[in-house]
C-alpha cells in the first residue's frame, strides 16, 4: 500500500514539474505576473509537502530551498531575472532526477543540489529590502460552512490605546476567523516632532477569508464601534459564483477602495509601466495602498485556486495500464458484435436482429467513450518544447521564438507518446539548419529574432502538424548535388520539387558541412520518415529558398481501433485504412490490353500506377474479368492497389502480429472478422516502397 502510494506521488510529482516548467518558461516573458509566480510557488509546495509525507526527505529539503526563494519573489522582495529562470529550470530538472532516482540517489547527485542551493542564495538579495507594514498571511479555523473573502479597512480613532484597546488584539482575534492577509498603511504618521507616543496614527487594511459569516467580523469590533469607522465588502462568494470569475486587476481594486479617482487611472493607461508604479511616482495614491491592493489581489487568486482544487472531484487518475486493457476489451467486444449481427442476419430471426442492432449502438457508444478517454490535448508535448528552443538558442547563440497554436487539438495517447521524438528532430533541425545567426538575418533584411510556429489541427478522422520556420530554406541544387554523390539517384535526374525533399529521408542523408552536438551526423530525418510510417502517417516537405521551411505530418487520431475498407483478393481478406483511400474503379481486360504490360490506368486525365496485390503476394488463382482498383494517396502521389472484390466499410480492431511476422514487408497488423477470419492490414506507404525498390532492382 505504501508503495503504491509512493508511485502515486511520483505521478503527481511529474505531472506538477511538467507545469512547473511550462510556468517557468511563462515567467521568463512576463516576469511581473502575479498569477503566473503563485502557480510557481504552488508547484514547489506541493512538491515540498508530498514528497516529505511520502518520505522523499531529499526532495522536500531541496525542494524547500528552492520554495523559500520563490517566496521571496512572491512578495515582492526579490526580482524575477534570466539567471533565476535558468537556475529554477535547472533545479526542475534536479528534483526530476531525485525521483527518477528515488533510492539510489548517491553522493554526487546531492552535489549538485547543493551547488544550485549555493547559486540560489548567490541570487537572493542582502537583508533589509523588506516591505515595511506588511505581516504575513496568518490562518485561523473556518466553520464547514462555505468560505468568503472580505476586504476590512479599519481605522482606529487617534486615542484608541489612552481608552484601553490595543489594536494588535482586535488583528489577532480576525486572524484567528481564517486565513488573513494585513497590511498597515502609515500615510497618517506626522513628522517625529508632531508625533504623540500615545497615538495609533496607522490604519490597516485586511483580506480575510472565513466561513463563519460577516457579522463574525463585525463581532470582533462589538466593544469599539464608537471607536472605529469600518468599512466591510464582501469581494468573493461561491454562492454568487465569484469563484469562476478572472480576479480584478490592481487599478479596479484601487477604484473599488476609493483610494484613487477613475480620472487618474485613465491618464496613465498610456504609459508602459505597472499601473502601481505609474500611480505611485504620480502620487496619487501612497505606495502602502497599491501594496494593500497586490496583498489583496494575491490573496484572492490562493483562495479561489483552493477552492477550485477541493471542488474538482470530477476527475480521478487511472493508470495507462488499465486504460489501455480497457479499450483491448472494448476492441475485443466490437469482434464479439460483429459476429453476433452476422449470425442474426443469417437465421433471418428477427428477435435476435433486434438484440443484435441494440448491441451495435451501444458497442459503438462504449468504444468512442473508450477511446475518449485515451485522448489528451497535444498542447501538452507542445509545452515541452518551449524549454528545448530555449535551451537551443542559448547554445547555438541565435534568437528563436517558438508559438504554437491549436493546443486543445487531441490525439491519442499512444501516438503522442510515440511523436515526442520525431518532433524533437524537426524541430531541433528547424533550429540548427534552418534559423540563421541574427547579423545574417539582419543583413538579408529579417528580423533579427527567428520564428518556429508549431501548429495542430483536426482534419476528419486525421490530426495535422505543420512545423514552421521563416529560416534560409531547403537548397535544391545542395540536396541534388549530395543524392548524386550518395548514389539515390543519377547525375542526370529529373525531379519534382516534393521528390528533391523527400531525399533527406533517406538514410544517412545530411547537407551540414560540420558535425554538432546538435545535427550533422546524417542520422534523424530517416529516423523521423519510420517513426511517421509506423504511426500509420505521411511526412511532406514544402519549402521556399529564404523564407523558409514547412514541414506537414499527418497522423490517425487512433491506433487502436480505425475506419477502414475491407477487400478480398483469391479468397483471402485485406484491410487498407480508410483515411489514405481515395476512390475505387473497375480494371477489365480491355484496360489490361490498353496498358500494354505496364502497370498504369488513366483516371481522369492523369496515369494513375498500380499493384497487384494478387501478383505481390503470390496468390494462387485466376483474377476475375472484371477485378477493382482502389486509389490511396501515398506521399502526395495517387497509387492503386488491384483486388478481386471490394467488400465495403469495416470497423478494424488492429491486433499486432507474432514475433515471427515482426519483419513482414507491408502488412502492419491484423483483425478478426465477424466470421472469425483474420484480414491482414495493409501498411500502404511500406507496400509501395518494398514495390518501388523491386521495381529498381
Amino acid at each position: 500500500m505504501i508503495d503504491q502510494a509512493k508511485e502515486a506521488f511520483k505521478e503527481e510529482a511529474f505531472d506538477l514539474l511538467a507545469e512547473l516548467e511550462t510556468s517557468l518558461l511563462e515567467l521568463e516573458e512576463r516576469p511581473e505576473d502575479l498569477e503566473v509566480i503563485g502557480k510557481v510557488f504552488r508547484a514547489m509546495h506541493t512538491i515540498k509537502g508530498s514528497g516529505a509525507m511520502f518520505g522523499f526527505e531529499d526532495v522536500a529539503s531541496f525542494t524547500h530551498e528552492v520554495e523559500s526563494v520563490f517566496d521571496l519573489v512572491r512578495n515582492s522582495e526579490m526580482q524575477v531575472t534570466p539567471e533565476l529562470v535558468t537556475l529554477s529550470l535547472s533545479a526542475r530538472d534536479h528534483i526530476r532526477n531525485l525521483l527518477d532516482n528515488a533510492g539510489a540517489v548517491d553522493e554526487a547527485l546531492l552535489g549538485v543540489g547543493r551547488e544550485l542551493v549555493g547559486a540560489y542564495k548567490r541570487l537572493v538579495p542582502p537583508k533589509g529590502g523588506a516591505r515595511v507594514g506588511t505581516l504575513p498571511v496568518k490562518g485561523g479555523a473556518s466553520s464547514g460552512r462555505a468560505e468568503a473573502t472580505y476586504r476590512i479597512r479599519m481605522r482606529l480613532c487617534p486615542d484608541i490605546i489612552l481608552r484601553g484597546t490595543d489594536p494588535l488584539c482586535l488583528i489577532e482575534e480576525l486572524s484567528e476567523l481564517g486565513p488573513c492577509c494585513i497590511v498597515a498603511q502609515t500615510d497618517d504618521i506626522p513628522a517625529l516632532e508632531e508625533m504623540n507616543p500615545e497615538h495609533c496614527y496607522c490604519f490597516w487594511d485586511l483580506i480575510l477569508t472565513t466561513g463563519k459569516g460577516v457579522d463574525a467580523v463585525r463581532d470582533v469590533f462589538i466593544f469599539v464601534e464608537d471607536e472605529v469607522e469600518l468599512k466591510i465588502d464582501c469581494i468573493d462568494s461561491p454562492e454568487e459564483g465569484a469563484s469562476e470569475l478572472t480576479p480584478r486587476r490592481l487599478g479596479e481594486i484601487l477604484l473599488e477602495r476609493g483610494d484613487v479617482h477613475p480620472d487618474q487611472i485613465a491618464a496613465l493607461m498610456a504609459g508602459k509601466k505597472p499601473i502601481g508604479e505609474l500611480l505611485v511616482e504620480a502620487r496619487a495614491v501612497s505606495a502602502g495602498k497599491i501594496e494593500s491592493a497586490l496583498q489583496e489581489q494575491q490573496h484572492l487568486r490562493q483562495v479561489q485556486q483552493q477552492r477550485k482544487t477541493q471542488e474538482s472531484t470530477t476527475s480521478i487518475r487511472v493508470s495507462a495500464e488499465r486504460l489501455d486493457a480497457l479499450v483491448n476489451m472494448v476492441g475485443e467486444l466490437v469482434i464479439v458484435q460483429a459476429r453476433l449481427t452476422q449470425v442474426a442476419l443469417s437465421r433471418a430471426d428477427a428477435n435476435l436482429i433486434v438484440i443484435a442492432e441494440e448491441l451495435e449502438r451501444l458497442t459503438d457508444e462504449l468504444r468512442d467513450s473508450s477511446l475518449t478517454m485515451r485522448m489528451l490535448p497535444i498542447g501538452s508535448t507542445f509545452s515541452k518544447f518551449k524549454r528545448l528552443v530555449r535551451d537551443l538558442s542559448q547554445e547555438l547563440a541565435k534568437d528563436i521564438e517558438l508559438s504554437t497554436s491549436g493546443a486543445e487539438t487531441e490525439l491519442d495517447k499512444t501516438v503522442m507518446e510515440k511523436l515526442n521524438d520525431p518532433l524533437v528532430h524537426l524541430i531541433r533541425n528547424s533550429i540548427d539548419h534552418g534559423i540563421e545567426m541574427p547579423e545574417k538575418r539582419v543583413a538579408m533584411g529579417k528580423p533579427a529574432q527567428g520564428r518556429v510556429h508549431l501548429s495542430a489541427v483536426h482534419s476528419g478522422d486525421s490530426v495535422l502538424i505543420e512545423i514552421t520556420d521563416d529560416g534560409k530554406g531547403l537548397d535544391r541544387g545542395a540536396l541534388l548535388a549530395k543524392a548524386v554523390e550518395k548514389g539515390l539517384i543519377s547525375a542526370d535526374a529529373r525531379l519534382s520539387d516534393r521528390e528533391i525533399f523527400e531525399l533527406i529521408f533517406a538514410p544517412g542523408f545530411s547537407t551540414a558541412k560540420s558535425v554538432t552536438s546538435v545535427s550533422g551526423r546524417g542520422v534523424g530525418m530517416d529516423v523521423v520518415k519510420k517513426a511517421i510510417d509506423a504511426l500509420r502517417g505521411s511526412i511532406h516537405i514544402d519549402s521556399d529558398v529564404g523564407k523558409g521551411t514547412k514541414i506537414r505530418i499527418k497522423l490517425p487520431l487512433t491506433l487502436a481501433i480505425v475506419e477502414s475498407l475491407l477487400v478480398n483478393v483469391a479468397g483471402d481478406h485485406f484491410v487498407l485504412p480508410l483515411s489514405a483511400v481515395e476512390e475505387c474503379i473497375e480494371l477489365t481486360r480491355k484496360d489490361l490490353a490498353a496498358s500494354h504490360g505496364r502497370d498504369l490506368i488513366p483516371v481522369r486525365g492523369s496515369l494513375v500506377p498500380y499493384v497487384s496485390l494478387r501478383r505481390h503476394f503470390k496468390l494462387p488463382g485466376d483474377p476475375p474479368d472484371i477485378e477493382q482498383i482502389v486509389v490511396t494517396q501515398v506521399n502526395g502521389n495517387r497509387v492503386g492497389f488491384v483486388v478481386d472484390h471490394v467488400i465495403g466499410e469495416h470497423q478494424t480492431v488492429i491486433k499486432s502480429l507474432g514475433r515471427l511476422y515482426r519483419d513482414l514487408q507491408g502488412i502492419s497488423g491484423a483483425t478478426v472478422l465477424g466470421d472469425g477470419d483474420v484480414a491482414l492490414i495493409l501498411d500502404v506507404p511500406n507496400l509501395v516502397r518494398v514495390v518501388e525498390e523491386a521495381a529498381v532492382a
